[in-house]
C-alpha cells in the first residue's frame, strides 16, 4: 500500500512518514503540489494525505488536479485551518477524508483505514 504525502512543512512529512512506515506503508513525501502530481505520473500510489495551505498551488488545487486524472484515487486533506469553509471547498473538490492538524497518528490511522475501507 503506497502513500504519496504531500506538505510543505518537514516536521509533518517526517511525523506522517514515522507513522505510517510503523504501520507497513509505503511512503513518498513531497513538498509541493507540482512535485505530487509529477510523482503520481511516475507511481501508482494507492492514496494522497494533501495538506491545504502551501505555496505556488495549494492543496485544493492539487485535488482538482489529481481527480481530473486520476479520477478514483482517494485523497484526504489535511489542516490546521478547519474553518467550515476550508472543509466545505475540500468535500466540494472531491476530498474523501479531512484531518485537522495537529493529529495523533491514532487519528491519521483510522482516518486512512476508513478511506481506504478498512475500518
Amino acid at each position: 500500500m503506497k502513500i504519496l504525502v504531500v506538505d510543505d512543512e518537514n516536521i509533518v512529512l517526517d511525523s506522517c512518514r514515522k507513522v505510517l512506515v510503523s504501520e507497513g506503508y509505503d511512503v513518498c513525501l513531497v513538498p509541493s503540489a507540482d512535485k505530487a502530481i509529477a510523482a503520481m505520473e511516475d507511481d501508482g500510489f494507492n492514496l494522497l494525505l494533501v495538506d491545504v495551505m502551501m505555496p505556488e498551488h495549494d492543496g485544493l488545487y492539487l485535488m482538482e488536479e489529481i481527480k481530473k486524472r486520476w479520477p478514483n484515487k482517494p485523497v484526504i486533506v489535511m489542516s490546521g485551518y478547519d474553518t467550515a469553509d476550508t472543509i466545505k471547498k475540500a468535500v466540494e473538490k472531491g476530498s474523501d477524508g479531512f484531518i485537522n492538524k495537529p493529529f495523533t497518528p491514532d487519528e491519521l490511522i483510522n482516518m486512512i483505514q476508513k478511506v481506504l475501507g478498512g475500518g
